[in-house]
């Protein structure tokens, strides 16, 4: 089996990083409370330059912040976006970026919820566990305008999922009860400056 898919489609051999991030700049990560995270972003109508440099940098964003996935409104853009570099539950990894995502209605059968740990870089050191179907489907657009389907189970699905909540508005504290999102706060609160502290050394180490 095909040990990397980029863009859904397997390939033989790919880089640490995806190419998309030597070409970007690292940008500030949102945090929870700040508006543009708690409202659905708009769809990406316009496919260009501008395009391809947003998702540029937030490749670079994501791997400064050692994320798995990064949307658009968690670098402050309002738009229907995000990419991601993650592997599945077998070890496989997808990376991509998928425009205007759409996830696809699966039927219940087959699938199971799995209550695994999930954390955010826009909530900075917090991890709570979040039940999660352990299969999804995402339709959308590249960053062309081409038709994308990504599949994918375990915690790849998790991703796909936490970052389609992303672009309707959804952060996963939403999905806590209230008790565990206070939790999540307090950890974040806790544990804030420590991650921002890797971040930059993390910055440091690839901008050299």
């Amino acid at each position: 089996m095909p040990r990397v898919f980029v863009q859904g489609k397997p390939v033989t051999s790919y880089p640490a990083r995806a190419p998309e991030a030597a070409r970007g700049s690292v940008r500030r990560i949102t945090e929870v409370g700040e508006g543009v995270l708690h409202r659905p972003c708009r769809d990406v109508t316009e496919f260009g330059p501008d395009l391809a440099a947003l998702i540029d940098d937030m490749f670079l964003t994501m791997y400064v912040a050692e994320g798995a996935g990064l949307a658009a409104n968690q670098v402050g853009v309002d738009l229907r976006l995000f990419v991601y570099d993650c592997p599945d539950d077998d070890g496989v990894r997808h990376v991509g970026h998928i425009i205007n995502p759409v996830p696809a209605q699966l039927a219940p059968a087959g699938r199971r919820l799995l209550d695994d740990g999930e954390g955010c870089l826009s909530v900075p050191g917090a991890v709570m566990a979040v039940p999660r179907p352990d299969r999804a489907v995402v339709h959308g657009v590249d960053r062309d305008g081409n038709a994308l389907v990504i599949e994918g189970t375990g915690y790849f699905a998790r991703c796909l999922e936490h970052e389609t909540d992303h672009v309707n508005g959804h952060v996963y504290l939403d999905r806590l009860s209230r008790r565990d999102r206070r939790d999540a706060l307090r950890q974040m609160t806790d544990r804030r400056e420590h991650v921002f502290a890797r971040r930059a050394a993390r910055e440091a180490e690839l901008s050299r």
